[in-house]
């Protein structure tokens, strides 16, 4: 898919190198648009090593290609991020002073913009008037992030994080009929109508980490940051699936048109998934689940009153919620004409004396017997947080279906892959 992605004068503009990372490393071809503001926070020669395109700001470059036209009229996507309160103003107002501005009003395709600014900036009026004219236009504008902005100020003004601007970016394309992928199809596997694969299906994905309280200030809790769970979401959500996402402790924006349903503990997320269980054709539980709780929470903080105090805590073992989901499923889903619920599990492993991520992956799928596991090792960097993702997908019985080191949106994408395969009988589910 060809992809414009302008880039505004603020300091978020490192976050949209991220955001080109993600875009190329799916396969699209992107073109990086920058104003000349932008380039004072991201120079030319990053742009155009990492989107291997040339990167100007003219409209006098390439003349007798007319590029001020061509980039627009050719483009399948156009995105803006970060969009500053200035762009803002030209867009509305049909300035075209610059090749992105000019690039802007030639596009037919989808644009998005992701505006980021301090909050003072994103809720004044004028602002406000022209955010309005812009989407009554037909423009997709994000609402700011909140969180941390330039100098000590916080509220809303932050850039969404790539992620979440990649997969709202994508959404919109597919929604609007237009190719997702460079090679002109919409799916990974090279068929038209693959992003639209999970149409009508009900998916349930539960993301983030659970945390078991000690006492009212200390819990128990994990690394995981919900990133691959709400990739999850972003991409079933695309491909036309109507989305839940049970989410454990995730600081991160919901995804465009998926619920989200807060938890905190194990046992909270075990009743969500449960309440939604019988109404789902898809389960897919990527969140990382704390085995053990404390046998008692204490009522107030506990107080340290010496140096060689050795606090014991007592711990008990959570349900395994994935075994008790695949033993307790549904037979058949009428609404799907019969076809069987398909439930899919990840686990994150690290490996021992006793054996590598890979022979404990497989143990695991056989022990819990879901359609699909997902082994992804973990550590040293590797995993948690915003980086890539190192997987092997399994079948109940440990045979390997797939492996993918690749962004968190790569992977939901060859996850999705098997799983709506086996939500449209074209491989035999276990």
């Amino acid at each position: 898919m060809r992809v414009i992605l302008g880039v505004s004068g603020g300091i978020a503009a490192y976050k949209a190198v991220l955001l080109l990372r993600l875009l190329t490393e799916a396969g699209h071809s992107v073109r990086v648009i920058p104003t000349e503001s932008a380039l004072r926070f991201v120079g030319a020669p990053t742009w155009e090593a990492l989107s291997g395109q040339p990167v100007t700001t003219s409209v006098f470059v390439d003349v007798p290609g007319v590029q001020h036209v061509a980039l627009g009229q050719t483009a399948d996507l156009v995105i803006v991020a970060p969009a500053t309160a200035d762009l803002l103003s030209r867009m509305a107002t049909g300035r075209s002073d610059d090749l992105l501005t000019a690039t802007l009003l030639t596009a037919r395709c989808p644009v998005l913009v992701a505006p980021a600014m301090h909050t003072e900036m994103w809720q004044h009026p004028a602002v406000e008037a022209n955010v309005a004219t812009l989407r009554e236009r037909g423009v997709t504008v994000l609402d700011p992030a909140s969180g941390r902005l330039t100098g000590a100020d916080t509220g809303p003004g932050r850039l969404p994080e790539p992620e979440q601007i990649a997969a709202a970016a994508l959404a919109l394309v597919a929604d609007a009929g237009h190719p997702a992928d460079a090679d002109g199809s919409l799916g990974s596997d090279g068929s038209a109508d693959a992003a639209a694969d999970l149409t009508g299906a009900r998916v349930l994905i539960t993301a983030g980490g659970t945390r078991e309280p000690i006492d009212p200030v200390r819990f128990i809790g994990n690394r995981s940051t919900g990133r691959q769970g709400y990739a999850l979401a972003a991409e079933a959500r695309r491909r036309g699936a109507d989305v839940t996402l049970v989410a454990a402790n995730v600081d991160l924006p919901a995804p465009d048109g998926v619920r989200v349903v807060p938890v905190e503990t194990t046992q909270e997320l075990a009743d969500a998934v449960q309440d939604r269980v019988e109404s789902a054709d898809l389960i897919i539980m990527a969140a990382a689940i704390a085995d053990f709780r404390p046998e008692a929470v204490t009522a107030h903080k506990v107080k340290k009153t010496g140096d060689t105090v050795v606090w014991p805590i007592n711990l008990v073992v959570n349900p395994d919620i994935l075994a008790g989901l695949v033993v307790n499923r549904p037979d058949v889903v009428a609404r799907r004409g019969g076809a069987r619920q398909v439930i899919v599990g990840f686990a994150a492993e690290t490996g021992d004396a006793t054996g590598d991520v890979l022979e404990h992956g497989r143990a695991k799928a056989r022990r819990k017997g879901a359609d699909l596991l997902v082994v992804n090792p973990v550590g040293g960097g590797r995993g948690f947080g915003d980086v890539a993702n190192d997987v092997t997908i399994l079948t109940a019985d440990g045979d390997v279906v797939a492996s993918l080191t690749g962004s968190k949106d790569a992977v939901a994408r060859t996850i999705l892959d098997e799983a709506a395969r086996l939500l449209a009988g074209d491989v035999s589910p276990v």
